[in-house]
């Protein structure tokens, strides 16, 4: 333990719970959050608290919101006849901002990963099946990472749900804009190459 007065020590080892928050970024948090006033700290907190209180999965898609439905499943503009299947919540925030995807979306919370202990029971995969079951959806495109773990949880899932009738698509994986094809690795110029589109 460092030579910090308990609180601010306590304050460090949760911001330190954070992915990617090693313990001199945690203790900068801790600090930025002494520096507030003190109303500012109480919003803060308050907002903490409310986020965990009011939020919820959707009953549909798993997504986090405050009703028992979220807007995106509960909008008639948005097409119910394809659903992205993303990993965690900050993906579909990923998508909307590109506001371009008009299909419904659905959280797995997780990816397949027997190394962390992470098996199939503990994803939304029941929830997303039972959603399949009724004839409207088409298509289901797959839009985990490119880990390995995200290339396992798919093609187990495409071998589910190929079964049903229901195409089942992978994100395309190439070049990412202002990059320099001589640091491209053999993988990612392999799947530029097999993923191009005609111009």
């Amino acid at each position: 333990m460092a030579n910090n007065a308990a609180p601010l020590e306590r304050l460090i080892e949760q911001f330190s719970r954070f992915p990617g928050i090693g313990r001199k970024g945690a203790t900068r948090m801790a600090y930025q959050v002494l520096g507030m006033d003190p109303a500012q700290a109480k919003e803060l907190a308050s907002a903490i608290e409310e986020a965990h209180t009011k939020l919820h999965r959707c009953k549909i898609c798993q997504d986090y919101t405050e009703h028992e439905v979220c807007r995106i499943c509960s909008s008639a503009k948005r097409d119910a006849g394809t659903i992205c299947v993303v990993e965690s919540p900050r993906d579909v925030t990923a998508f909307e901002r590109t506001r371009e995807y008009s299909g419904l979306y659905h959280v797995l919370h997780g990816l397949i990963s027997p190394m962390d202990g992470v098996g199939v029971d503990q994803l939304c995969v029941k929830e997303l099946l039972a959603r399949l079951g009724d004839g409207r959806v088409k298509e289901v495109i797959m839009a985990t990472n490119p880990t390995v773990e995200g290339e396992a949880t798919a093609m187990y899932l495409a071998q589910l749900i190929k079964p049903m009738g229901i195409r089942t698509t992978r994100l395309a994986y190439g070049l990412p804009v202002g990059s320099s094809l001589e640091y491209a690795d053999e993988t990612t110029l392999y799947r530029a190459l097999s993923g191009r589109d005609e111009l």
